[in-house]
């Protein structure tokens, strides 16, 4: 599993021209689902979305969490993030879990963050989003499971 995390001010994803989910304060995570992830391991990365400390304190310092700043998670299926480009000029993307495994994951790791008290917009699985963002920093965390 991979999560890229943004600090955002702000974010937003647009369907069909349609706001489907923003937030103010918090983070912008872009979420990749691979055949190997299980559901101990979205368990793990959610906990670690929630306790990370990187807001700043009253000293500017990135002591505080989403709960400290009253924050939320924009989260959005991201396939991509485990395109794998060593060969020619166009992407595989066979490291990425199929639909039919992968959505229920991303579900559960929405479920996961929300048992933590947080707001959690979504876009739709599989949909063509229009995602705006303005970066808090920036401020950009990538959490892999192999890495954690």
């Amino acid at each position: 599993m991979k999560v890229v995390l943004q600090r955002v001010s702000h974010a937003s994803c647009t369907i069909d021209g349609n706001l489907h989910g923003s937030i103010q304060t918090g983070f912008l995570a872009l979420v990749g689902i691979t055949q190997s992830d299980s559901e101990e391991i979205v368990k793990k990365i959610a906990k670690k979305c929630f306790e990370l400390r990187v807001f700043e304190d009253e000293n500017g310092k990135m002591n505080k969490s989403l709960v400290d700043v009253n924050g939320d998670i924009l989260s959005i299926s991201q396939f991509t993030l485990y395109a794998d480009c060593k060969k020619g000029r166009r992407p595989s993307f066979v490291n990425a879990a199929r639909p039919d495994q992968a959505n229920p994951l991303y579900e559960l790791f929405n479920e996961e963050l929300r048992t933590y008290g947080l707001k959690v917009p979504t876009g739709i699985f599989g949909a063509d989003m229009k995602i705006e963002l303005l970066n808090d920093g920036p401020i950009t965390i990538i959490l892999d499971s192999n890495e954690l």
